[in-house]
């Protein structure tokens, strides 16, 4: 498993195939065979050239050190090369080529782009767009190659020239259009009807609003560029059970142009799944949901605003995630669980004070109520921020809020496990250091630098040095990543690393106090202060523990909607366990 076998193409192409072993199958890797000839192909260039000066058609200079050669052509446009590329098969390699070819042409030709050179380009680009191809791009060797072809394209798009006011270029897997505009225009849309595949069409939008077109201080020109198939290769970029599920829509606007109104038809129409409106980050090569927001989301079609940053994002489109089902059962048992939670949390914390000076008469009762109720505070206050974070998610682009509201969120939940591990250690100097009596203070210091310090290390730790990789976030919420990043594993490995030190905890105050020497060596109360303990913690420590066994369910099998719903039910009523297990049936 895991070996990689490379081997030459037939006779007829040149390049090569890796395939990679799995379950003792080898199965393609990438295939880099092609069959263009770059020196035929450059032999025709320059007979196209000849004819050009021959009927004294001079135009501007065509590829100048194209494939790294010192020799040049003047022609028309690249016409003459559209048949060649047109009857060559779209393989992977031939992609391939054809994609650093549109590059090459958009960063040396795209000066004064006219109606005939942009008909040209979306010839050689529809080709290797057709829906009865696009499976091939899952073996080109190059995995960013369908971001490459996308900047290509909205680099040459954008310097296209309008005649008249306006152009429209169609084929049928790549449309551009655009049109002048000025201060005085009300509202500009552009509005596609592209074919998908064999089924049917799907259809997109793109609005100016009036109030954005009042910002220009001069007619300026807005270009826009429709992709109805190219989502499909983009998806490949992501790690995250994703997929576009729309057109992909480039906009070349003035600077002074920021907010956009997108309309996208859904592919898969599906009842009970999300979408996500994201635009492109062309630096990052990847779907980034920061500068958009939705409007409106319905069976068939979603709305978004859009923010439009000429160096970053200019491309944009819905994403759907079959692997997270919304399910209206689960939103029901999240938002009534977590009423309910914050709700126990806070009758718990409220009975602690009342009966504070009742219960904490000794050393060791102190410790332990003085340990619950920061566990209650921890998991309160990490409750109501989820709340708001899920707030701020939905209702503002504010990225650095996002961040904020994470690290807290991660912070008050690791503190909630850490304050578990202070009342088990807080077992075992009750039970195994019987002579060796703590002071108040220094119990203080001592659980302190392990409730919060601790957390507060790694919460800082993981943001420092996933943050400036811009692997902090997941997509789509206000939490830790996990597909890129492993983020989350700076929560994970922390708290089920102590729910087993606890569980081990507790079997050692079974085996202890099964013998009548702990009886002789400490007193009587003390004792059983120290088994109420340990009953709390040999209930509550299983029941977070599967708590957050279901919580990683939920990332191995994300299809699952049994395991969503049940890390649902026992997330929420986390507060409502803390509050029955560490003082309603607290005798005292």
């Amino acid at each position: 498993n895991g070996a990689i076998c490379v081997q030459p193409c037939s006779p007829s192409f040149h390049g090569e195939t890796s395939l990679v072993c799995e379950d003792r199958k080898w199965q393609m890797l990438s295939d880099a065979c092609a069959n263009l000839d770059v020196q035929s192909l450059f032999q025709h260039w320059t007979s196209c050239l000849v004819v050009a000066l021959a009927s004294f058609s001079f135009c501007s200079l065509i590829f100048s050190h194209i494939f790294s050669s010192s020799q040049r052509i003047s022609e028309p446009d690249f016409s003459c090369i559209i048949p060649d590329i047109l009857s060559s098969p779209a393989i992977p390699g031939n992609i391939a080529d054809i994609v650093a070819l549109l590059k090459k042409i958009s960063l040396l030709l795209s000066e004064n782009v006219t109606r005939e050179k942009m008909q040209s380009y979306s010839r050689i680009a529809n080709h290797i767009l057709n829906s009865s191809i696009i499976s091939n791009w899952a073996f080109v060797k190059d995995r960013n190659a369908g971001s490459v072809l996308l900047d290509s394209v909205n680099l040459f798009a954008g310097k296209l020239l309008l005649r008249n006011g306006s152009e429209t270029i169609q084929e049928p897997f790549i449309a551009t259009k655009g049109y002048s505009i000025h201060k005085n225009t009300s509202g500009m849309n552009f509005d596609f009807s592209m074919e998908f595949s064999d089924t049917g069409n799907i259809t997109g939008r793109v609005v100016i609003p009036e109030e954005e077109l009042l910002k220009l201080p001069r007619t300026s020109k807005a270009i826009s560029i429709a992709f109805p198939t190219l989502g499909a290769v983009m998806e490949s970029s992501r790690l995250d059970p994703v997929f576009v599920n729309g057109m992909v829509l480039s906009v070349s606007l003035p600077e002074e142009l920021r907010n956009i109104w997108l309309s996208f038809e859904k592919v898969n129409k599906l009842e009970h799944v999300g979408a996500q409106c994201v635009g492109w980050h062309s630096t990052e090569r990847r779907w980034d949901n920061r500068p958009c927001k939705m409007q409106s989301d319905s069976i068939s079609s979603v709305v978004c605003v859009c923010s439009h940053q000429r160096r970053t994002y200019k491309s944009f489109s819905i994403l759907m995630s079959p692997a997270t089902p919304r399910s209206v059962v689960l939103d029901y048992i999240t938002r009534v669980g977590l009423g309910l939670s914050i709700f126990s949390l806070v009758l718990c914390l409220a009975i602690e004070a009342v009966v504070w000076h009742h219960v904490t008469k000794t050393e060791i009762t102190f410790m332990r109520h003085f340990c619950f109720v920061n566990i209650a505070a921890s998991l309160l206050i990490a409750d109501v921020l989820f709340i708001l974070s899920a707030v701020v998610h939905n209702t503002t682009l504010n990225y650095q809020l996002c961040v904020a509201a994470t690290f807290f969120i991660h912070f008050f939940y690791l503190a909630l496990f850490f304050w578990m591990l202070t009342l088990g250690l807080l077992i075992l100097y009750g039970l195994l250091l019987i002579f060796f009596k703590i002071t108040r203070p220094v119990f203080l210091a001592v659980a302190f630098s392990i409730g919060y310090g601790c957390p507060l290390v790694i919460s800082i730790l993981t943001v420092a040095i996933t943050e400036p990789k811009n692997g902090y976030l997941r997509s789509g919420a206000c939490w830790l990543n996990w597909y890129e990043t492993k983020a989350l594993l700076a929560f994970v490995v922390p708290a089920l690393s102590i729910i087993v030190v606890n569980l081990m905890v507790v079997v050692v105050v079974v085996v202890k106090t099964g013998r009548s020497s702990v009886g002789e060596g400490c007193k009587s109360q003390d004792l059983s202060s120290m088994i109420r303990i340990s009953k709390n913690v040999a209930l509550l420590t299983p029941l977070l523990g599967l708590t957050w066994g279901f919580g990683l369910a939920t990332i191995v099998d994300s299809h699952s909607l049994a395991f969503h719903v049940t890390f649902a039910l026992l997330n929420a009523f986390q507060g409502f366990f803390i509050l029955l297990f560490g003082t309603l049936l607290d005798r005292k």
